[in-house]
């Protein structure tokens, strides 16, 4: 009743219905948010947290990965409940595909994270001394300001090469190679991958500054006494092998490039070697949601293909070296050697994993790469 003792007017007969429909739909909307929210929280927390704890510990970004991870597992995880229990019997079907579809997205978010945001790796205790051979302590600023720190072992034949090693590395982890083809009259400017070590810079576990970081690595060797300069050559191990063959288009000093276990460093790489069919079509959805998610994530440029590198880097022969152990990593190899048959050598290593050749075939491995060198670079 009205204050004045008259009746209220009836409610619209749509008027309950559509509030109704209205509330239900901003409930299925707030749980829709939670739950991308939570896939992409748990996602993010668990690229950033990972690597860290295992390799630095409870750091700030650790602590911060912890936290997104925690929230997006309880943000995920409600979403779930709540639809759950929302759902008829047969619409709880749909709960399959979907929670398919997250886990594929949280992985692939997952790895772009750790990609672009990688803890340093100190220095280590280990010097070419320990190979008996005799090296100076180096630094050189790259094009963007940022100051790399390496050793320089001298040359005894004109020629030098730069040795990079792989993702997570630094270079302690590519002595052996450089010694190998240090003891056979070459000169070795190992570096540190910039934020490795003891350089600067920020870490990008894909490689993408390697032009950069090997354009100033090559100056260096350039204007070395010891060094001619039309005889300077790279050397690169997994990430580093990628980065070497991406700067032989940019750095025209280079005219040799020895890559081992390199299979690519962004998602049009893997598409060129990847199989075809479904499971093709998934990896490459995956590749193509990892890739742009550290695209996303990092400063550094985003490079272009391996593939179209050798093809551009006319006046350089490479060497891919692959291992037997790892069927994508001869694929890979096949779909490189393409862009330029002439120019590009294979040599798979048998029952080597990634980056062992030197480990597997000491001897064949010494040989192989110092004759590639030697015919390159004379």
């Amino acid at each position: 009743m009205r204050t004045d003792g008259s009746p209220m007017p009836a409610a619209l007969p749509g008027s309950e219905a559509s509030g109704r429909r209205v509330r239900r739909m901003a409930r299925r909307g707030a749980v829709a948010a939670a739950a991308v929210v939570g896939v992409l929280a748990t996602a993010v927390g668990g690229g950033l947290a990972g690597r860290h704890l295992v390799k630095v510990g409870l750091t700030g970004p650790a602590v911060l990965g912890l936290i997104l991870l925690v929230t997006g597992l309880g943000l995920g995880i409600g979403a779930a409940v709540v639809s759950w229990r929302a759902m008829s019997r047969w619409r709880r079907l749909w709960f399959v595909p979907v929670t398919l579809v997250a886990l594929s997205v949280m992985w692939s978010v997952a790895l772009g994270t750790m990609y672009a945001y990688s803890p340093r790796t100190g220095l280590g205790s280990a010097t070419p001394a320990r190979y008996g051979l005799p090296y100076a302590d180096v630094s050189v600023m790259t094009g963007d300001g940022v100051r790399l720190s390496g050793w320089y072992l001298p040359s005894h034949n004109g020629a030098a090469v730069v040795v990079v090693p792989g993702a997570g590395s630094t270079r302690t982890a590519a002595l052996p190679q450089a010694a190998a083809v240090a003891r056979n009259g070459y000169g070795a400017l190992l570096i540190d991958p910039r934020g490795q070590g003891r350089s600067g810079g920020r870490v990008m576990d894909l490689g993408w500054y390697g032009d950069r970081d090997i354009a100033a690595a090559a100056g260096l060797l350039e204007h070395r006494p010891d060094v001619d300069p039309a005889r300077i050559g790279v050397l690169g191990l997994s990430m580093g092998g990628e980065e070497a063959i991406g700067a032989a288009a940019a750095v025209p000093a280079l005219r040799a490039v020895v890559a081992e276990g390199a299979t690519g460093r962004t998602a049009g790489d893997k598409s060129g070697w990847l199989p075809g069919g479904m499971s093709g079509a998934v990896q490459r959805y995956l590749d193509w949601m990892t890739f742009g998610t550290t695209r996303l994530l990092s400063p550094a440029p985003f490079p272009p293909t391996l593939h179209s590198a050798i093809d551009r880097a006319s006046g350089t022969s490479f060497l891919l070296i692959t291992a037997g152990g790892s069927p994508d990593e001869a694929r890979a190899a096949a779909y490189l050697e393409s862009a330029a048959p002439s120019r590009v050598q294979v040599w798979t290593v048998p029952d080597a994993g990634h980056t062992g050749g030197l480990v597997t075939r000491p001897q064949e491995w010494t040989a192989r790469v110092t004759g590639f060198l030697h015919s390159s670079l004379t």
